[in-house]
């Protein structure tokens, strides 16, 4: 099954086979560099190949650079203006948090009880260095909506050798990008209600039963798991993909979403057949085996936007210079 938006499903009308494969890593607010990369993706592809791929979006729409609402716009656009296409949206860490501050999270399924701020109890001791947010709403905002939203304190990012935009998860751009300042609940107001449901319908995981790759090895028919940070070593699959499909808001912090080291690796359950797992989210282009790690860009402004296709396994970049 593959899928035309972020959470409706349709079944391929063509096998697998027939059709090429796109994976494209963190775009955090670039539209310049995702309009590019499209093009450059376009020119790139064999025509018929392109009209009908599987376009599969890794995530992180938002948050650092300048323009979040014209990604949304830009993203929200290709199933009507590329219909024979199948468009595929991930959640990133970053949409999970901007789609908590305006409360269009799933509802945990058949828990009626349940409130959000259920999830900030694990992490209290870090809410003052942190800053979470405290304006209209937070009562009962889900712990990463008022990581994103607040200011943090600490102004400077070691790890990553840059001054932080608003908050922990750099926000302050998106919040800029819709007209307000960062923090300011009028955010829920000039989020367009198409905005909101591209958020809210975000899919966690993706499969595909039968993808073709190109090793060393030859041609390969594989699985393909598509997730964010990627599927933590040492636990059950099903349970985690179970986590995933469900969309389980309860949890503080979504590993599958936001994990690094734990997520690097393809778990040893999945290796007994050929399986390719795809992320974003750390920060590098990392091709290892069928360990796809597509964030070539980082978020960061003099950086490229990368994807990967398949099954040639090529690598195209928003500065690559095609004629």
């Amino acid at each position: 099954m593959t899928q035309n938006q972020a959470g409706s499903q349709k079944p391929n009308t063509q096998t697998q086979g027939d059709r090429i494969v796109i994976c494209v890593g963190d775009v955090h607010g670039y539209i310049t560099k995702l309009e590019t990369l499209w093009s450059n993706l376009k020119s790139s592809t064999n025509p018929l190949q392109f009209d009908t791929a599987i376009v599969i979006f890794l995530g992180d729409y938002c948050d650092r650079g300048p323009d979040t609402k014209k990604v949304l716009d830009f993203l929200i656009s290709l199933p009507s203006k590329f219909p024979n296409q199948s468009h595929v949206f991930l959640c990133g860490n970053h949409d999970l948090a901007f789609a908590a501050f305006l409360g269009v999270l799933p509802a945990p399924k058949g828990d009626d009880s349940w409130r959000f701020k259920e999830t900030w109890r694990e992490y209290e001791e870090s809410e003052d260095r942190e800053g979470w947010y405290v304006g209209d709403g937070f009562e009962d905002m889900h712990l990463q909506g008022r990581r994103w939203g607040g200011s943090i304190r600490v102004r400077f990012n070691t790890a990553k050798g840059t001054e932080y935009k608003g908050s922990i998860y750099d926000a302050a751009p998106t919040f800029e990008s819709y007209g307000v300042p960062h923090g300011s609940a009028d955010l829920l107001k000039a989020v367009p209600n198409e905005h909101k449901k591209f958020l809210a319908d975000l899919v966690w995981v993706h499969e595909e039963d039968d993808v073709t790759v190109e090793t060393e090895d030859g041609i390969k028919h594989c699985r393909l798991i598509a997730v964010h940070a990627g599927l933590e070593k040492g636990k059950s699959i099903a349970e985690q993909l179970k986590l995933l499909k469900d969309r389980d808001s309860r949890v503080p912090k979504v590993v599958a979403l936001s994990g690094r080291q734990s997520v690097w690796d393809i778990p040893e359950e999945l290796t007994s057949a050929p399986t390719v797992v795809v992320s974003g989210h750390h920060g590098k282009l990392a091709i290892e085996g069928l360990r796809l790690v597509i964030d070539e860009g980082g978020g960061y402004e003099r950086k490229p936007i990368a994807a990967i296709v398949l099954p040639s396994m090529k690598i195209v970049r928003d500065t690559d210079v095609i004629n």
